[in-house]
C-alpha cells in the first residue's frame, strides 16, 4: 500500500497501525466510528488525506470535528462540534440500517478467521467468563449495514483467533454465503490493519489473508501472532512508512510532542 513521501524518522508500531488505517479512508465520504482505535484513525484521515470525510458516532452526532481523541460517545465534543445531532433511533433506523453510511470502522478485543468480531466476553461462560468487555454498543448494526467494514487492533494471538469466544458482530460468519443467508446488507469487513500488516478477506473462501506488511515485519512473525494458519498473498506488499506530516498530525491529535 502506497502513501506519501516517508519520514525518514522514527515511528511506532502503532503509529504505523494508525496511519495505515487513516490512508485506508481516502475516497469515503461517511465513516461510522467506533470509540478508541478506529476514532485516532479516522480524526487522523480528516487532517490528512481526506478532509471532507464526515465523521459519524452512534450517539447521533454528525459532522463531528473533534480536536482530541473523544473518550466515548457522549462526549461533549462531539456534539459541540458537528454539523448536525440526531437521535439515536433516527441514527439506527434512517442512516444506519438502510446502508447511507460508507464505512463502519471498528476496533476488536477479538478477530476469527473470518473476520467476525468479540468485544463481549473472553472465556467458555457468558455468565461466568474470564475477561467481562464492554459489550456490543452499536457494533452488530455497523458491521451489518454499512456498505463496508474497516477492522484496526494489535495483532497477537491472543486478538487473532482460530474462532471467537463471543460473536458479537458477524464478520463473514462461517464463510462464503454467510452474510447472505443472513440477509445482512453491507460487504462486511474487507480491510482488518494492525501493528504489523494489512489483511483482507480471500474473495472465494472469505478467511482473512495476509495483502501487506508493515516495515521491519516479516511473514513469520505475522503467522506466529495468528491463532490460525494465516494465508499469504501472492501479490504480498510493503505499507509504505509513515510521512513527515501524518506524524506530526497524529502526534498533535493525541497530545504528544512531535
Amino acid at each position: 500500500m502506497t502513501g506519501p513521501e516517508p519520514s525518514g524518522g522514527r515511528f511506532s508500531a502503532d503509529e504505523m497501525m494508525t496511519v495505515a488505517a487513516a490512508r485506508a479512508l481516502q475516497g469515503h465520504t461517511a465513516c461510522f466510528v467506533g470509540i478508541g482505535l478506529p476514532s485516532v484513525a479516522a480524526n487522523l484521515a480528516r487532517r490528512t488525506g481526506n478532509p471532507g470525510l464526515v465523521l459519524v458516532y452512534e450517539s447521533g452526532t454528525i459532522g463531528a470535528r473533534p480536536t482530541r481523541p473523544p473518550l466515548s460517545i457522549g462526549d461533549g465534543e462531539l456534539a459541540e462540534t458537528a454539523d448536525t445531532v440526531v437521535s439515536v433511533p433516527e441514527m439506527f433506523n434512517y442512516w444506519l440500517q438502510p446502508g447511507r453510511i460508507d464505512v463502519g470502522f471498528l476496533g476488536a478485543a477479538q478477530i476469527d478467521e473470518f473476520a467476525n468480531i468479540n468485544t463481549t466476553v473472553v472465556g467458555d461462560s457468558y455468565r461466568e467468563p474470564k475477561v467481562r468487555l464492554p459489550g456490543a454498543g452499536g457494533a452488530p448494526e455497523i458491521a451489518a449495514s454499512c456498505r463496508e467494514v474497516f477492522v484496526v487492533l494489535r495483532h497477537g494471538p491472543r486478538a487473532f483467533v482460530p474462532r471467537v469466544d463471543f460473536r458479537t458482530s458477524v464478520g463473514h460468519g462461517d464463510g462464503p454465503g454467510s452474510r447472505e443467508r443472513l440477509g445482512l446488507r453491507g460487504r462486511g469487513p474487507v480491510l482488518v490493519i494492525t501493528d504489523l500488516g494489512i489483511l483482507s478477506p480471500d474473495p472465494r473462501t472469505c478467511a482473512l489473508t495476509l495483502t501487506h506488511l508493515h516495515e521491519g515485519v516479516t511473514v513469520e512473525q505475522a503467522r506466529a501472532a495468528t491463532g490460525w494458519d494465516l494465508a499469504v498473498s501472492p501479490g504480498l506488499g510493503r505499507t509504505a512508512p509513515p510521512s513527515t506530516v501524518e506524524l506530526a498530525e497524529l502526534r498533535a491529535l493525541l497530545g504528544e510532542d512531535s
